[in-house]
């Protein structure tokens, strides 16, 4: 495997960058698929839907094309709230990341780079739930094209917001990831972030019951790092 190196986000990485974000979150739509197909309602639809019109028609064919038509349907509603996101997502804060992430001091956008290749981003900005008392970063869009994954460069990416969150003062560094991307998650508690609460962000979510999770992780003061 290549190595890769870290560094600022140039204008120029606008293409990739939106490619590499918009490949990562579709591939969760096969998670979130499974994870449907698990629901006890969504057995129940399943099996009793097809089942019911065999009993009312007395064909198979019709019931096999009722199963069918079921499964991709589950399917496209699986995708649903990934291409919600990705459409809010490219409208808002990555529809211009030099002036969101690059503008103002407090804020940050790194790319991982590998052969010349984008394989890698990492975002950062204030949090708005951030008050004098508990001034907090929140961590967005950390990706890792899948043929660079377990070289150890998205737990670089992570350090390296929790180590600019030091240097700008910040005590806390929030972010939020779906249940069902259970690397993620998993990186970030292996990190020493903690769990705060679990969500729906949107009815599309609810409806498939996609939940996402805020994690947080408290930097230590000054005081503690200077002793």
């Amino acid at each position: 495997m290549a190595p890769y190196h870290i560094r600022k986000y140039q204008e120029s990485d606008a293409k990739e960058v939106v490619e590499l974000f918009c490949a990562g979150m579709t591939e969760h739509a096969s998670a979130t698929f499974r994870h449907l197909l698990r629901l006890p309602q969504t057995l129940v639809l399943l099996l009793g839907g097809p089942f019911t019109l065999l009993l009312v028609s007395g064909s198979w064919l019709l019931a096999l094309m009722a199963s069918l038509a079921l499964v991709t349907a589950l399917k496209l509603l699986a995708k649903y709230p990934w291409t919600e996101y990705i459409a809010m997502t490219l409208n808002t804060d990555m529809s211009d990341i030099t002036k969101m992430y690059l503008s103002e001091q407090g804020s940050y956008f790194w790319v991982a780079e590998s052969e010349g290749q984008v394989v890698g981003t990492v975002g950062c900005l204030p949090s708005k739930d951030s008050t004098m008392e508990r001034k907090q970063l929140e961590l967005l869009h950390l990706s890792v094209a899948s043929e660079h994954r377990g070289q150890g460069m998205a737990k670089a990416l992570v350090r390296l917001v929790l180590q600019f969150a030091r240097d700008q003062g910040y005590s806390e560094v929030v972010l939020t990831t779906g249940a069902v991307q259970y690397s993620a998650v998993g990186l970030y508690q292996s990190l020493g972030f903690q769990k705060v609460h679990e969500f729906f962000l949107t009815m599309s979510c609810r409806l498939v019951d996609l939940s996402a999770i805020r994690f947080i992780y408290h930097l230590p003061s000054p005081q503690v790092c200077q002793a």
